[in-house]
C-alpha cells in the first residue's frame, strides 16, 4: 500500500505523514515495512483528519495524508492543495463500542440500558467516527438521552484514553483501535452493524 504512492525526491530521505488516529497502529507497521525496504524514515503523525484538514490549509508540510473519510483528502485535492488524480481509498473503517470490562457490554444492551457513568466518543465535528457514532445512537433511539453523559475527544486517540484512564467505561471506537496487539483481546466489544450509519470511507 505505502511503497505504491509517489513520493518527491527531494524528501525521499523523510516522509511526513499525517494519520487518522483509527489507523495508526496498523500504519506503525506499514511504515516500519517501508522503512526497512528502502531506508526512508516516516514520521507519523497522529491525530483527528478535520484537525489536519486545517492544518494543511494553514501551511502544514505533511507528504501524506491517510485521513479518516474521504470528503477531507477530497477538498484538499479540488483545492490544489494535494497532488491531482493520487487520491484513493485505502480502508473502509467499522465502528464498535468497546469497554476494558469484560462483562459490561453485550450487544447494545449496555447502551439501552445504561450501564455506564461515562460514553465517550469521538466529536462529530471532527472525526467521521464521530459522525457515525452519532447516526447509530440515533438510530437506536438514544440520542437525545445520553447527551449528559457524553465525553467527546478531538480524535478517536483522545476518545480511547477516555475508556483506558477509566474516565469512561465504554465508548465508540475504531475496530483498528480495539484489534491492537497491546489490548490481547481483552475487554468487550458490540461491533455496530454497517447499516446503523453511512460507510466509513477512508481515503488517503
Amino acid at each position: 500500500l505505502f511503497s505504491s504512492m509517489a513520493v518527491t525526491p527531494a524528501f525521499a530521505d523523510q516522509v511526513l505523514v499525517a494519520v487518522a488516529a483509527n489507523f495508526t497502529p496498523p500504519f506503525r507497521e506499514i511504515a516500519q515495512e517501508f522503512e526497512q525496504a528502502t531506508g526512508h524514515q516516516v514520521r507519523v503523525v497522529s491525530g483527528a483528519s478535520g484537525a489536519f484538514y486545517a492544518q494543511i490549509k494553514n501551511g502544514a508540510p505533511f507528504d501524506v495524508f491517510f485521513s479518516a473519510d474521504r470528503e477531507r483528502p477530497k477538498l484538499l485535492e479540488d483545492e490544489g492543495l494535494g497532488v491531482k488524480d493520487a487520491r484513493f481509498t485505502y480502508a473502509v473503517g467499522r465502528l464498535v463500542l468497546w469497554s476494558p470490562n469484560p462483562d459490561l457490554i453485550k450487544g447494545d444492551e449496555a447502551l439501552r440500558l445504561k450501564h455506564y457513568k461515562r460514553l465517550a466518543m469521538a466529536n462529530p465535528k471532527t472525526s467521521p467516527y464521530g459522525v457515525a457514532a452519532m447516526h447509530a445512537m440515533q438510530k437506536l433511539g438514544l440520542w437525545d438521552s445520553a447527551q449528559p453523559y457524553l465525553v467527546m475527544g478531538e480524535s478517536l486517540g483522545q476518545t480511547m484514553g477516555f475508556i483506558e484512564s477509566g474516565n469512561a467505561q465504554l465508548g465508540f471506537v475504531a475496530l483498528s483501535q480495539v484489534l491492537d496487539p497491546k489490548l490481547k483481546g481483552t475487554g468487550s466489544r458490540w461491533d455496530v452493524p454497517t447499516d446503523a450509519h453511512e460507510p466509513i470511507t477512508q481515503d488517503v
